[in-house]
């Protein structure tokens, strides 16, 4: 089957910038209190819960990882760009990072404690988030947790550059009751939201969701 041309707009661009992000973006230590409490939140919850790892889906290069690693979790890294990849190996040669895609991930069922998807859906079409919000649903063990962050909205962006350099990817922001609405659809509880205005380096809205795949009975 085809690759979604999405899918390979987005690898081709961020292996364009890598080098570039790694110099733009924030690291963990730099986020805004409130981001970091969630991310501390979610690792202490998935630490006292004991059920497997976390993958950090769209690790880029792997700072996130990293910092979920400095709070006792075990964590791994995925992301579509072979660059960002290389990146996180060379930043953090003690953790797992591996190429692959959030619409079809390379994982048993039940098998992770928690996935974290921090700023790494806005670049879905629409159409494509039921089936990746699934494999959210099915790649968790029973009572395993979810952290979904991002940029919220009611627009689609198709900008030229990205980091300095020309991109060919577009950015789908979508309401966050939307976003709420596609993890209760994939079986998903969302136990927290916080919702954040912009400030500071961030210039729109954005949000988080904690949502968690129900115990079996």
């Amino acid at each position: 089957m085809a690759e979604p041309s999405f899918l390979s707009a987005v690898r081709e661009s961020y292996d364009r910038v890598a080098a570039d992000y790694v110099e733009r973006v924030p690291s963990p230590a730099e986020m805004d209190p409130v981001s970091r409490a969630m991310l501390a939140g979610f690792a202490e919850l998935v630490r006292t819960a004991g059920l497997g790892p976390v993958a950090d889906l769209g690790c880029g290069p792997g700072r996130v990882t990293a910092y979920l690693a400095g709070l006792g979790v075990s964590a791994f890294g995925v992301d579509l760009s072979p660059k960002m990849i290389g990146l996180a190996r060379h930043a953090y040669p003690d953790l797992r990072f591996t190429e692959g895609s959030m619409t079809v991930l390379e994982m048993r069922g039940d098998e992770l404690g928690g996935i974290l998807a921090w700023y790494s859906t806005h670049h879905t079409p629409p159409q494509w988030l039921p089936g990746v919000f699934a494999e959210f649903h099915r790649t968790p063990a029973s009572g395993g947790y979810l952290l979904w962050g991002d940029y919220v909205g009611d627009e689609r962006l198709q900008p030229a550059q990205g980091y300095g350099r020309p991109v060919s990817y577009a950015s789908y922001l979508l309401p966050l009751d939307c976003m709420v609405g596609l993890m209760e659809q994939a079986g998903l509880v969302v136990t927290a939201r916080l919702e954040q205005a912009p400030g500071g380096r961030v210039k729109r809205p954005h949000a988080c969701l904690m949502a968690r795949k129900p115990e079996r009975a």
